[in-house]
Parts: structure tokens; sequence; C-alpha cells
């Protein structure tokens, strides 16, 4: 056994859950209120990066910001019941618990949101983690040990490999399984259905865990 207990960070969106639903609310909510234009079809085949990323394309440069904390008010009362839990999400985070290990969640989402979300479809990490993207997640990977950190974008495996960490990616977001390997991911599965046979295989394996 190692030293410290095993550690595998996920991301949020399009890997433990499909928020498109309610994100698309969310804009249509904002694009009503403020009367600014957002194809909200369009913004949620590109989840990941953060919210002023996309209200970028949208929204003036000055009003990026009223824009984000007006979107970030609207989201909870629009957002969290549309929203479900991608296909294994619960056992992943529960393989990883079984094992005597700590499930963590790194996003980049809004962290009182992301918190609304995992508690309406009773996934439960030990530690979750907001306002981080790409390399910037190595932050909290690097913090609590993280040895694995599993995502659907590229800027997932960069935030893995910036803290060291075994980059699983998933094919239930934006990036295809080429372009996640592209960016360096080590492992590449179609969701996470699969992810705790993987995990117990990985972790069998000597002087893993």
């Amino acid at each position: 056994m190692p030293s410290q207990p095993l550690t595998v960070g996920f991301d949020l969106d399009m890997t433990l859950i499909d928020s498109r639903p309610g994100i698309k609310a969310a804009y249509l909510a904002l694009s009503a209120e403020t009367g600014v234009h957002v194809d909200a079809d369009l913004a949620v085949t590109r989840l990941g990066p953060p919210l002023e990323e996309e209200l970028a394309h949208w929204f003036p440069a000055a009003r990026i910001a009223e824009a984000a904390d007006r979107y970030r008010a609207l989201y909870p009362g629009r957002a969290i019941t549309p929203t479900t839990a991608l296909p294994g999400a619960r056992e992943a985070v529960a393989a990883v618990q079984a094992l005597g290990g700590r499930a963590m969640v790194v996003t980049a989402k809004y962290e009182p949101n992301a918190k609304l979300h995992l508690a309406h479809l009773g996934i439960t990490p030990d530690v979750l983690i907001g306002g981080l993207w790409a390399e910037r997640k190595a932050e909290a990977l690097l913090e609590h040990g993280a040895r694995i950190y599993v995502g659907d974008h590229t800027g997932d495996v960069r935030g893995a490999r910036a803290a060291n960490a075994l980059s699983v990616g998933v094919t239930t977001g934006p990036c295809d399984g080429e372009a996640l390997l592209a960016a360096g991911a080590d492992v590449i599965l179609p969701n996470l259905t699969g992810f705790a046979a993987w995990l117990n295989t990985w972790a069998a394996r000597p002087g893993m865990a």
C-alpha cells in the first residue's frame, strides 16, 4: 500500500454529468433577460473552458463580468433539475472509495453550482474544488496528491499532465479519443461505465494501490 490513500480526480461537466440541458436553459434565460443573442445549442457543444470564454463570443468585453455574475445567479433555478448523471458516474466515484481512496471533483464550474449538481444527483466525492481550468487544475490535484485525473476535454488532459497524474480521457464530451490522445491522455474510455473495472485492474498491479 502507498503511504498516501489513492486519490482520483474527476472533471464534472460531460465527465460525471450531462449538464447540457440545464446550461442551455440558463443561457436562454440570460439571453432573454439581457436582450443579447446567445446560441445556446452551439454553446453546449463546447463545454469545458471557463464561462467567461463562452460569454466572450456573445457579449462585449465590458459586459462579460456582469453577464457571468447574472448567469451564475440564474443557474440554480434553471440548470440543476434538467441535468442528469452520465452512465457510470456514481459507480466510478464509489469505486475509488471502495478501494479506500478519495474521490475529488475538480472543475472550472462555479463551485457553489457544482455542489448543487452533485447533491441533486447523489454523487458524493470526498473533495470538490471549482473555478479551475486546464493547467490550473494541477494546483488542486497536486495539493491533494491525485494520482489519476479523469476528464472529457483536452484541457483536462493538460491539467493531469501538469500534475504528473495519469490522464484518463472519456469521449462523452466535445473531444474525441484521437484529440485526447494527441493531448497526452494515457487511457481512453468511451464513458465511465467501464471505469470501475479499469481502476480495479490498475490498482491490482504491483505497487499501484
